[in-house]
Parts: structure tokens; C-alpha cells; sequence
């Protein structure tokens, strides 16, 4: 009676062995396979010999200009990941994003620096910033599912998490020291700094682009939108707001989301999915593209307020 072998690959750096399937060695992190996407640079499987994880702000500096080491260094130590950072950062910029709304409102009669005017400036920060994160937790939760699923149709992602992860202890003592081949000469790699995977947390590095482009979106309401005077507070009404979200200026913030959504977020999340999964860059990537474009079709461009 045949037994079945697993088919491993042995690093030809640190000496250890490999599934089959991995696309870096999972103890060194050196390239095993190299795909074609991966000759570009925003795809490229960083190398290099890590020790301590970067500090947050240049996590998020090159999450921007270099995300495979951005990501690198995240999958390291996923437990120190910025992505709630990330997403308190950009809940303040909607915070702010409210205040450059209010600058539309001229209030006649009423001192700018009244207690009055305190009062209302405090509140459209902190509506906006509670609206933020309420808002943003809920969708970025919701397409971080979507993507996990596209991963699991495409590398089998949250069986992959399974193996690597789910017995993180077990692992732990199974790739001691000891059993690290003697013909390592690396001594930082993934399988030494076991942990759990820490997904969500990681996965939200994805969406670091929506700190820039909520800061350009407060530009655009700072100067796309008309001033509406207000004799009192009264006259606040609905009206008012109906001339507010009439505007075209919103179609512009909806086409920046909704381009941030289909381009550059599932770009990020493969980068993520193909970290923590040592997968295929390509096999992800297809996947990611086709549900972040049709997010953004039905999110936003079928918003009556980009066509209406």
C-alpha cells in the first residue's frame, strides 16, 4: 500500500524546508518561485534581513511608497500591524472633514469665537469623526470578508491561515531552535517569530490609501462647495442640507473612492493576502481587482449623486 509524500522545497539560502506551494521560504523569507507580475516594483516580494519591526509612521510611510516592504516587515510581527491606526487616523480626517464643511456656514449675528460657535464647531468634529469610524469599520470589515472569500476561490487563503497559523503553539515548538537546520545562517525569519496571524488587523493596512485621499477630499469640500448664510440657528434646515448634497462636488468625491476602491486597495490587499498566505501574487491579485471594481460600481457609481 502507497503512502502519500508532501512535496517540500528546500530553501536554498537557510537550508530548510518548504511546502511545495510556498512562494518564500518561510523561515528566511527569500524567494522560492518568482512570478512575471512580480519584475514590477509595487509587486515585488521584498528581501531582507529583518530584526526589530519598523516604528508605525514608516509602517505607513511605505505602505505608500514601497508596500511589499511595508508588508515584509507587518508579516514579521503581524501583533504590532497599524491598521487600527489607520483606521482612528482616518476617522479624524473625516472629524476634520466636517469642520471644512461648517466653514461653509456663514452664521450672521453670531461671533466666531462665541461658546455658541465652540459648541457647533465640537459637535460637527465629533459627528463626523463617530460617523468615520462607524462608517469605515462597517465597510472595511464588509470587503475584507469579500476579499478573503476571492482569496479562498483563488489560493485557498483561509485554509492556508489554518495550517500556518492555527496552532500557533504547537508550531512554536516544533520550529524551535533545535529543529532549525544547522545549515541556517538566518536567524530572523517568519517561522522564529511565531504568533497568531493577526488578519483583520493586517488586513485594514490594506485601506491606508483613504488617509490620503480623505485629506484631498477635505481640500475639494474647503473650495468645491457654495457659502450658505444662516441668520439663526433655525434656519438650518432641511433645506438648507438639500442645497448642501445637491452639489456636483459630490460626484467628484465619489469617483475618488470609488477609483481608491477598484485600483489601489485591492493592490494593497494581495500584498496582505500573499503575506500572510505565501501564496501566488497573481492567483490573488485577479480576484481582488474584480471585486474591488465591482464594489466600486455598486457602491458608487451608481450613486444618483455622481450622475444625477
Amino acid at each position: 500500500m502507497s503512502k502519500t509524500v508532501a512535496a517540500f522545497q528546500r530553501c536554498p539560502r537557510c537550508g530548510n524546508e518548504n511546502t511545495a506551494d510556498s512562494f518564500a521560504c518561510n523561515f528566511c523569507g527569500i524567494r522560492l518561485k518568482t512570478e512575471r507580475i512580480e519584475n514590477i516594483r509595487f509587486f515585488r516580494r521584498y528581501e531582507a534581513e529583518w530584526s526589530t519591526p519598523y516604528p508605525w509612521y514608516f509602517k505607513i510611510l511605505y505602505l505608500f511608497v514601497n508596500p511589499p516592504k511595508a508588508f515584509f516587515d507587518i508579516n514579521h510581527k503581524r501583533s504590532k500591524a497599524p491598521g487600527w491606526l489607520i483606521l482612528l487616523f482616518s476617522s479624524l480626517l473625516y472629524g476634520l472633514m466636517g469642520l471644512a464643511f461648517l466653514s461653509h456656514f456663514d452664521f450672521v449675528g453670531i461671533d466666531i469665537f462665541a461658546p455658541i460657535m465652540a459648541a457647533i464647531t465640537l459637535s460637527f468634529f465629533g459627528a463626523f469623526f463617530i460617523f468615520g469610524i462607524t462608517f469605515q469599520l462597517i465597510f472595511y470589515a464588509i470587503l475584507i470578508w469579500l476579499f478573503s472569500k476571492g482569496a479562498n476561490y483563488a489560493v485557498g487563503f483561509t485554509d492556508k491561515l489554518e495550517k500556518r497559523f492555527g496552532g500557533v503553539k504547537e508550531q512554536r515548538e516544533k520550529y524551535g531552535q533545535t529543529e532549525v537546520s544547522p545549515f541556517s545562517i538566518y536567524k530572523g525569519g517568519t517561522m522564529l517569530q511565531l504568533e497568531g496571524s493577526y488578519k483583520f488587523k493586517m488586513m485594514l493596512c490594506a485601506f491606508t490609501p483613504f488617509l490620503l485621499m480623505n485629506a484631498i477630499k477635505i481640500l475639494i469640500v474647503l473650495v468645491g462647495f457654495p457659502p450658505v448664510s444662516l441668520t439663526n440657528l433655525s434656519s438650518f434646515n432641511q433645506a438648507v442640507l438639500d442645497d448642501l448634497f445637491n452639489s456636483k462636488t459630490w460626484a467628484v468625491l465619489d469617483i475618488i473612492d470609488a477609483l481608491t476602491i477598484a485600483v489601489w486597495v485591492p493592490i494593497l490587499m494581495t500584498l496582505a493576502i500573499r503575506e500572510l498566505s505565501n501564496s501566488s501574487t497573481t492567483r490573488v491579485l485577479i480576484p481582488s481587482f474584480i471585486i474591488g471594481v465591482v464594489v466600486a460600481i455598486f457602491f458608487y457609481f451608481l450613486r444618483p449623486t455622481l450622475f444625477g
